[in-house]
C-alpha cells in the first residue's frame, strides 16, 4: 500500500508543476507582448498576487521601450523583477487591506498622473488586486474597510457578491481608475482569479465598465456594512468616453491550469478526466462531494478547479477552504488503497496560512487521530491546517507567480 500511495502522491505533485507552468506569470506576459508589441513608450502598472511576475515579462518583452513600472503586490512576494530600477514597488497587506494598501492607491493615481498622454499605458492585474490598492471615499476609514473585508471573507459569500460589496466602498473600483487614464491608450492584461472570467470582476474591475444590475446589492448585509455603501462616486456607465482607450484581455485562467495538470499526467501515461467547469460552493462539502466521484468508476486522474468558501466560526483555527476541502476528502477516502487528493490554491496560499494546501489519502485520517486530533471537530472549528500538519499533508510552494483560483486534483489507481 505504502508503495502504491507515494506514486499517486508524487503524480499529483507532477500535475501540480504542469498546472503551474501553464499559466505561471512571467511567460503568458512576454508571450502576449511579443506578439502584440506597444507602438512606442510604454509604462506599466502590475497589481496582485502575481504582479511580480507579470512585470517580469513585461520587462523581458518591452526592453528599453520600458520606461517606468509601478508593481504593487502582497508582502513578501516581490523578486527579481524590483531589481529593475525603473520599477517601483510596493508591498501592501491580503486578505485584509493594511495601511499600506491605502498608501498604494495614493502613489497608483500619482503614477498615473504623472504618464505622458502619447505613452502606452500596460496595466497587469492578478487577483489580490481588491486588497492591495484601494482608495477611499471621504468619512470611511481603514478600519472600516478592514472590518468589512474580515466580515466577508468569513461570511460564505461566492466572490462575485464579495467583489460587488468591495466595489461599492471604492473610488478606483468598478471601472473608476479609467476616469484617471484621462483617455492615455492602455492595455489591460488580466488573470483570472474568479469563476466565470468575467474581465469586471477580477481585481474589482478597475478599468472595465459595469452595468448598473453588475453593481446591485441583492443580498442581505449587516446595517453597519449597508451604512458604509454608497459614499463613492456612482461608477462611469459601460459608454462613458473613459473606456474608448483601453483594451482588455484576459492571459489565463483556471482552465489553462487543469489543461496544464492534465497534459503533464496524461505524460505519464495515466487516464485523465477534466471537469470542463469550475466548482464552487461550501469547501466541506465539496471536498466529500469530489471525493466520493474519485472513488466511482474506473481508476483514473480527475482533475476539477474553481473557488470554494468557508463560513468562518467567530474563532477560527489554522487553514483555508483547500485544507478544509481535502480533510473533508480524506474522511471519504480513508482506508482506501492507491487513492489520494491534492486541493491547492494556484497562488500559493491557502486563507491567511503559509500553506498552498493539502495532499490527503487513505492513511491521512489514521495519521492524525494518532496525534490525539479529531477530523469532525477540526473541520467544525475551522482548524483543519492543525490537522493536516499533524498527519503530514500539508503542501507549501511559496509564491507561484500566478493565481487562477484553485486546483483539485484526485488520482486512484
Amino acid at each position: 500500500m505504502a508503495e502504491t500511495v507515494s506514486e499517486a502522491r508524487r503524480a499529483l505533485l507532477d500535475g501540480l508543476r504542469g498546472a503551474l507552468a501553464r499559466v505561471e506569470g512571467k511567460q503568458v506576459v512576454e508571450t502576449y507582448l511579443r506578439a502584440h508589441p506597444p507602438p512606442g513608450d510604454a509604462y506599466v502598472l502590475a497589481l496582485g498576487k502575481a504582479a511580480e511576475s507579470m512585470t517580469a515579462g513585461a520587462i523581458a518583452a518591452l526592453g528599453g521601450r520600458l520606461v517606468r513600472g509601478l508593481l504593487i503586490t502582497k508582502h513578501h512576494h516581490l523578486g527579481p523583477a524590483c531589481r529593475d530600477r525603473r520599477i517601483e514597488c510596493i508591498e501592501a497587506g491580503h486578505p485584509v487591506p493594511d495601511q499600506a494598501s491605502l498608501a498604494a492607491g495614493e502613489r497608483l493615481l500619482a503614477f498615473i498622473r504623472d504618464i505622458p498622454h502619447q505613452a502606452e499605458v500596460i496595466v497587469l492585474v492578478s487577483g489580490g488586486t481588491s486588497a492591495l490598492a484601494e482608495q477611499l471615499p471621504a468619512g470611511t476609514t481603514l478600519d472600516d474597510l478592514q472590518h468589512a473585508n474580515r466580515w466577508l471573507l468569513g461570511s460564505g459569500l461566492d466572490i462575485d457578491a464579495v467583489n460587488r460589496v468591495r466595489r461599492g466602498l471604492s473610488c478606483i473600483k468598478a471601472g473608476r481608475l479609467a476616469r484617471y487614464l484621462e483617455g492615455r491608450r492602455t492595455c489591460n492584461l488580466l488573470m483570472s482569479d474568479v469563476p466565470g472570467d468575467e474581465p469586471a470582476v477580477i481585481g474589482s474591475g478597475l478599468l472595465v465598465p459595469h452595468p448598473p444590475e453588475a453593481l446591485a446589492i441583492d443580498f442581505d448585509l449587516p446595517d453597519w456594512l449597508a451604512g458604509l455603501l454608497g459614499r463613492v462616486p456612482a461608477a462611469p456607465l459601460p459608454d462613458d468616453p473613459c473606456f474608448r482607450s483601453v483594451e482588455t484581455c484576459i492571459l489565463v485562467c483556471n482552465r489553462d491550469a487543469r489543461e496544464g495538470a492534465a497534459a503533464a499526467l496524461r505524460r505519464r501515461g495515466l487516464a485523465v478526466t477534466v471537469s470542463d467547469r469550475n466548482f464552487i460552493g461550501d469547501a466541506e462539502t465539496l471536498g466529500r462531494q469530489l471525493a466520493r466521484e474519485l472513488l466511482k468508476g474506473p481508476p483514473s486522474v480527475r482533475i476539477w478547479g474553481g473557488e470554494s468558501t468557508v463560513v468562518l466560526p467567530a474563532e477560527p483555527g489554522r487553514g483555508g477552504r483547500n485544507q478544509t476541502l481535502a480533510l473533508a476528502a480524506a474522511l471519504e477516502l480513508q482506508a482506501q488503497d492507491g487513492v489520494a487528493l491534492l486541493a491547492v490554491g494556484t497562488d500559493g496560499t491557502d486563507g491567511p496560512t503559509d500553506d498552498a494546501g493539502a495532499l490527503v489519502d487513505g492513511g491521512t485520517v489514521a495519521h492524525g487521530r494518532l496525534e490525539a486530533l479529531d477530523p469532525d471537530d477540526c473541520l467544525q472549528r475551522a482548524d483543519a491546517g492543525t490537522f493536516l500538519e499533524a498527519s503530514g499533508d500539508l503542501v507549501q510552494t511559496g509564491p507561484t507567480g500566478t493565481n487562477v483560483m484553485d486546483l483539485v486534483i484526485g488520482i486512484r489507481f
